[in-house]
């Protein structure tokens, strides 16, 4: 009998994967993430191929995004491509209509180790609040809107499924205008495209239709908001309240 040295970790379950099959991954893959007609029958598969494990991207509309467990790492998966497993732990998330999914792969004897470095830190904070990742600057609003958008997922303990939150939703959890979030959301979106990252404009003078996915997608991936940043919008939503009151008593 063979023990597979990969697994892939979803909605509490873990599937071993077999070095001559593999694993299909979609909504009637062996590991079935979702009955969701936006997702592919396959969308991605684990396999074993000259000394490797790959995870290849399968399916002809969707992308994946790739990353290692430090936020060191990130690779934006399109179809058609495939990447090799070469790290202990990485996490995948990807995007089909309304709703973003999660899953980890654990490859048992990774062909390279991860290094603890100083960006794997947290990010430092000047005295004005703001975040900056890698050459990226985030105002203090900038933060509350990615973490707004994002709470979902770090309220969660496992991968699995969530949905990314509505802008009216998001904008009333930050006791925001819908007018004040969408601004917002251009421009960090424009910040971080402009630094880089991909999928956050459809093309000169676009808005890509998905892009608070792929915003989502990439706060997560690169830590870029982790847990611990629950507690900005917490007290952010806090002080609305307080602010509301005395308003009120007016």
């Amino acid at each position: 009998m063979i023990h597979s040295k990969v697994t892939v970790a979803f909605c509490g379950e873990t599937y071993p994967v077999s070095p001559e099959h593999g694993l299909t991954i979609g909504r009637t893959g062996d590991v079935e993430i979702d009955d969701n007609p936006y997702l592919h029958r396959t969308f991605l598969r684990v396999s074993h191929d000259a000394g490797f494990w790959w995870l290849t991207n399968t399916g002809s509309t969707l992308t994946a995004t790739v990353a290692d467990e430090q936020g060191l790492f990130q690779a934006f998966l399109n179809p058609g491509a495939r990447i090799p497993l070469a790290m202990r732990r990485l996490m995948v998330w990807f995007t089909a209509g309304p709703t973003t999914y999660d899953f980890e792969i654990h490859v048992a004897s990774p062909v390279f180790k991860s290094v603890e470095a100083e960006s794997a830190a947290p990010s430092p904070r000047d005295e004005v609040g703001e975040a900056t990742v890698g050459r990226v600057s985030l105002t203090p609003d900038q933060k509350l809107l990615i973490v707004a958008l994002c709470e979902p997922f770090l309220r969660r303990r496992e991968a699995g499924t969530s949905q990314i939150p509505s802008s009216a939703a998001a904008a009333e959890r930050l006791g925001w205008t819908l007018t004040r979030f969408n601004r917002k959301l251009d421009n960090v979106c424009q910040k971080l495209a402009d630094a880089g990252t991909r999928g956050l404009h459809g093309g000169v003078g676009r808005v890509a239709s998905n892009r608070k996915a792929r915003l989502v997608e990439h706060a997560l991936s690169t830590k870029l908001v982790v847990e611990d940043d629950l507690a900005l919008i917490d007290q952010d939503a806090t002080l609305e309240a307080a602010g509301a009151a005395d308003r009120g008593k007016a």
